[in-house]
């Protein structure tokens, strides 16, 4: 219910500061289940991207956004519970299993599940590998996979950035069902899995226009950030240095100007040294 009226609060909003467009809506079923896969270039997908559907989308969140402290994570713990996303672990391993069999749950209810292949935001965006749970819980679930490709949203809030920016026209492009049924009966195979995972990140390219990078984004985030810290101490360094070197330059303009006090206090002490009237200067007696 309150994901109903956030989007009866949020909707008119969103189309009178945006007025966001979509294609392709009548490819989204009705009614049954679906796989909704979508790149992920903004936290506004989360917005965007179910608005011009009459259908729910839950999407499989991740777990950060239900433990934040503060009011910004009271704020988004409320919101993502209320409006039914379900937090996942992405630390791998059994963490990952549990998120499939939750992805699987969702679909066997008959909702519309909603997934992000690359399994975070893409740090620059462009279009990121995909990761192959997506094709097992299509292949296990027999569930049809509708692409939706976000375009500019990530220029509306980019990561980072916490006040949205007027003026930017977001898209929605909802694609052809895709259909896996040949590969039925094969989801353990994990040449499969990349074939299938494969074919879904290319159809999300193909409607989105993205530029593609065969790594993953959480490795390349991993460098953005690594090499962020480095310059950050690099920087911290040369301002280290600086200091040290404005420090070096104060100590020698201090004694600099000691020794040019001495030097005049020790002229003047000649000068009178030299005065009329002493020894050297009295006449000699008859």
């Amino acid at each position: 219910m309150f994901y109903w009226v956030v989007k009866a609060i949020l909707g008119p909003v969103l189309a009178v500061l945006w007025q966001p467009r979509a294609e392709g809506v009548e490819n989204v079923p009705r009614t049954g289940p679906a796989i909704m896969v979508s790149n992920h270039l903004s936290f506004s997908d989360h917005f965007f991207g179910p608005l011009p559907l009459p259908r729910k989308i839950t999407f499989l969140a991740k777990a950060e956004y239900f433990t934040g402290t503060g009011p910004k994570g009271l704020v988004s713990r409320l919101f993502f519970t209320g409006v039914g996303q379900i937090p996942i672990d992405r630390s791998g391993g059994k963490a990952s299993e549990g998120a499939l069999r939750t992805g699987l749950r969702v679909l066997k209810q008959g909702k519309l599940l909603g997934i992000y292949p690359e399994g975070t935001r893409s740090p620059d965006g462009r279009l990121y590998r995909g990761r192959t749970g997506v094709a097992r819980l299509a292949l296990e679930s027999r569930a049809p996979v509708v692409p939706m490709a976000m375009i500019n949203v990530d220029k509306i809030m980019p990561p980072g950035r916490t006040v949205p920016k007027l003026g930017i026209r977001p898209k929605v492009v909802f694609g052809e069902p895709l259909d896996f049924s040949r590969y039925y009966g094969m989801e353990k195979d994990p040449r499969v899995l990349r074939a299938v995972t494969d074919e879904i990140m290319y159809a999300l390219l193909s409607l989105s226009g993205q530029e593609y990078v065969d790594r993953y984004a959480q490795s390349v985030k991993r460098e953005l950030e690594q090499a962020a810290k480095e310059e950050r101490k690099e920087q911290h360094a040369d301002a280290k240095e600086r200091r040290r070197a404005e420090r070096a330059k104060r100590k020698s303009e201090k004694k600099a100007l000691k020794r040019e006090k001495k030097a005049e206090r020790e002229a003047k002490k000649d000068e009178g040294a030299e005065e009329p009237g002493t020894a050297e200067e009295q006449p000699e007696k008859s």
